[in-house]
Parts: C-alpha cells; sequence; structure tokens
C-alpha cells in the first residue's frame, strides 16, 4: 500500500486496474485523471489517529460519503 506519498508518486504506482479493483461497487470515474484519488493513495486514518493518540482526544468519528474531483 502506498500510504500518504505524493500525488505525483500515486500516479505511478498505481494502475488503472488497481483502481478500478479498489473501488468496485462504489459509482465513480475510473480513468487515469484520478489516479491519485485511489484509496491506496491515502494514508490509514486509523493508524494516523493511533499515531497522535496523546494529543487528541477523538470525538466524532466521520465516513466519507462523496469525494469531488475536477
Amino acid at each position: 500500500m502506498l500510504g500518504g506519498h505524493s500525488r505525483a508518486d500515486a500516479k505511478r504506482w498505481i494502475t488503472l486496474k488497481d483502481l478500478r479493483l479498489a473501488t468496485e461497487g462504489i459509482e465513480c470515474r475510473k480513468d487515469k485523471d484520478i489516479l491519485d484519488e485511489s484509496p491506496a493513495a491515502y494514508k490509514d486514518i486509523s493508524a494516523v489517529i493511533a499515531a497522535q493518540g496523546d494529543l487528541i482526544e477523538v470525538v466524532h468519528t466521520l465516513c466519507q460519503v462523496v469525494n469531488v474531483k475536477g
């Protein structure tokens, strides 16, 4: 998993096949122009929160519903 590298890295590392598999069952564009929006391009939010545990108090957890690009 890529996990939080630059958008340019994501576009080089993630393939269209990877994007299509990661977004199976999700209504979205599935083309080369949005490879940097693949779930694999983002850090695992649970790991990020865990790493900041001594600095934060989790009050609410949100769930992404929509991502608009372009």
